[in-house]
């Protein structure tokens, strides 16, 4: 729909988006590059959606000023994993280490990124593939495969063949939030919606899924600021 300015000390820029399966006005400020996105059911007027982003000006403020913008890994840079800071250091022999306060990444510097990406790639592969397999028996139901990959819109899916597809972002995240991800993801293999018996479902395998799912929506945008030279 395009761009519209709210008026305020400073003018902030919005892009609106309209959505066919939004079911309520959310706002979203990308930590890739600052943006701020409105998107609002199909049936909400435009004005309606303005005001309401208007009376959030003081809470836009408030994360634009938080918003650091990206990171480019490299050594010295301190990186989560597990949802941990680790400072990414040089390393010895041929494997990149995982250590209590420090990712130890061997090679050339100017390989530095990528080595760090693949390893925190097959970690995410391997937390998820366990964790699905977890909830899958709990479920008492089988996935036919699971995809890593690097998506902004969602940290995982469940498709009806049965197919996990996950964010390996999701390694750098606390490991109660990966495996709430996994035990959602799992649960859509009984029920492919986001019904009452869908959350029943995640309760009965997973437990408790307030707090990683607030984190999710608090916290989880910062890790997409993590840019591995790709």
């Amino acid at each position: 729909m395009g761009e519209r300015v709210l008026k305020g000390d400073p003018d902030i820029t919005v892009t609106l988006r309209k959505s066919a399966r939004a079911r309520r006005m959310t706002l979203r400020i990308s930590q890739l590059d600052g943006r701020v996105t409105l998107t609002m059911p199909n049936r909400v007027p435009e004005r309606e959606a303005l005001a309401f982003a208007q009376e959030k000006h003081g809470w836009i403020c408030k994360h634009l000023a938080a918003w650091e913008g990206t990171v480019p890994v490299g050594l010295n840079v301190a990186l989560p994993v597990d949802g941990v800071l680790r400072t990414v250091v040089g390393g010895q022999g041929r494997a990149v280490q995982l250590e209590d306060d420090a990712l130890a990444v061997p090679g050339p510097e100017a390989r530095v990124p990528a080595r760090a990406l693949g390893f925190l790639k097959a970690r995410a592969r391997d937390r998820l593939a366990a964790a699905s397999d977890h909830y899958a028996a709990l479920l008492g139901r089988s996935y036919s495969g699971i995809s890593i990959r690097d998506t902004r819109s969602r940290w995982g899916s469940c498709s009806s063949a049965g197919k996990l597809m996950y964010s390996w972002r999701l390694i750098m995240a606390p490991p109660a939030v990966l495996d709430y991800v996994a035990a959602h993801e799992v649960a859509h293999l009984a029920q492919m919606n986001h019904s009452p018996a869908f959350w029943a479902e995640v309760s009965r395998i997973y437990g408790p899924y307030d707090a990683p799912r607030n984190w999710l929506r608090s916290d989880g945008n910062a890790l997409h600021r993590y840019r591995f030279g790709d």
